[in-house]
């Protein structure tokens, strides 16, 4: 038996994902009122339309957010994407940077491998887009890398140190992207996944010309 788990954030109007980025518009374009002129009576449909910033909720990074010849979300091979043997990295409480120490007892080759920092707690709050939020080091992103990581994911607002002593570098997603491993940011309840022995599946759409977009991240738990 197993039973999937959820560990993506609901999108909702208005709502703020990271700082400085606007929050989506969510609107009717049909309602099932306007419907009833189109079609028989007795049936009716409603069409919503929405209008947001790539990044926003639980979103997935391809190589081409990061570079310009990068592959973007209609090049990427589900098999970087679904169906990949989980691993969970704890950062520990209070742990701000996460370095290859962290992982370097842990089997990553092939896995999605998710940091368990225990940010998503502060989710829409003033806290969330604090810059001293935890995040994964440029050892610990080339680290994931020598190792054979196929994803990389963390429950932070971003994966980079992004403290203004990082000087606006993002070493994080540069070797992690460079390498093609795709990166999930804004996960939520890891604390529900076991350390290993689940199946991760992080999947957008389709879209030629777009280097980010939210996903229905979940895991499967035997």
């Amino acid at each position: 038996m197993s039973h999937l788990i959820d560990v993506s954030h609901q999108i909702t109007d208005g709502m703020i994902t990271y700082p400085g980025l606007p929050g989506p518009v969510i609107e009717e374009y049909l309602t099932f009122e306007g419907s009833q002129r189109v079609y028989a009576p007795g049936t009716e449909f409603s069409i919503a339309r929405i209008s947001m910033v790539a990044n926003t909720g639980t979103y997935l990074d391809s190589p081409a957010h990061r570079y310009r010849e990068g592959a973007d979300l209609a090049d990427l091979d589900l098999e970087k994407l679904a169906a990949l043997p989980g691993v969970i990295v704890d950062a520990g409480a209070g742990s701000a940077a996460v370095g290859p120490e962290s992982f370097k007892e842990l089997d990553v080759q092939g896995k999605a491998v998710l940091i368990r920092t225990g940010w998503d707690r502060h989710w829409r709050t003033e806290h969330y887009g604090d810059p001293e939020h935890p995040y994964l080091t440029e050892d610990g992103a080339k680290a994931l890398v020598a190792a054979g990581a196929t994803l990389a994911g963390i429950d932070s607002v971003n994966i980079d140190d992004t403290s203004s002593g990082s000087g606006g570098a993002r070493p994080a997603h540069s070797a992690l992207l460079a390498a093609g491993v795709p990166v999930v940011e804004h996960l939520c309840s890891l604390d529900r996944l076991p350390a290993t022995g689940f199946t991760f599946f992080a999947v957008p759409v389709k879209v030629r010309g777009l280097a980010t977009f939210p996903v229905r991240a979940f895991a499967m738990v035997e």
